[in-house]
């Protein structure tokens, strides 16, 4: 998280990169995921005598690789947001879990677990009158705190629904169904989400602050 003081990120030691670079790191590996379950998810394979499904060992290539673009990500901008760490967590835990125990169920909930997680602590900053929303996000969109105290609300609604949605569609669907929402289902509601938004920046907007030369 950036000080409440420094509203630039490149003050919070933040380096730029290309955009190209960092939407490839930073859905390579999901990617990456898709294509291996898709081309083998009736595939089984016999590792040290375990017979794994294609998801399993989906799951299994997906967390080294997660790491990985979250380290490049690292080195090459000089930060990572508090949410990319939370995920990287969650990954490693749950797809641990799943490929550990041989059951891709702990996985399909790490989305679950991570919305909830965001949810309640956006939840628990409002509660105390400060909407941490504002630290992590205030250098890329200018606000008032009205406008965060709005965004921050709209947000934890929208990480309930994912929650939710994500339970749903795993517990009742197929495993490619659940594949496509969690490739692209999830990040176009994000998307959608924040270019819904227009109107809330626009009228709660401020202007970057100058640098005096």
């Amino acid at each position: 998280m950036t000080d409440q003081n420094d509203t630039n990120p490149q003050h919070a030691g933040a380096r730029q990169t290309k955009p190209w670079v960092k939407m490839a790191l930073e859905f390579g590996p999901l990617l990456v995921f898709f294509v291996f379950f898709t081309r083998y998810k009736d595939a089984h394979f016999v590792i040290g005598g375990t017979d794994y499904s294609g998801f399993v060992v989906a799951t299994a290539l997906f967390i080294p690789l997660m790491a990985v673009s979250t380290f490049l990500l690292w080195r090459l901008t000089g930060r990572l947001a508090p949410m990319q760490i939370a995920t990287l967590v969650l990954v490693v835990v749950f797809g641990g879990l799943s490929v550990w125990f041989n059951d891709p169920h702990f996985f399909k909930m790490k989305p679950t677990i991570i919305y909830l997680i965001f949810a309640a602590i956006l939840a628990f900053g409002l509660w105390r009158g400060k909407p941490w929303l504002q630290l992590v996000m205030d250098g890329a969109i200018p606000m008032k705190t009205e406008g965060w105290t709005i965004l921050t609300k709209r947000l934890i609604a929208l990480f309930l629904f994912l929650a939710v949605a994500n339970e749903v569609i795993w517990r009742t669907m197929s495993d490619q169904a659940w594949v496509n929402f969690k490739t692209f289902g999830l990040t176009i509601l994000m998307f959608g989400f924040f270019i819904a938004q227009g109107p809330l920046f626009s009228r709660y907007g401020t202007e970057k602050p100058k640098n005096d030369d």
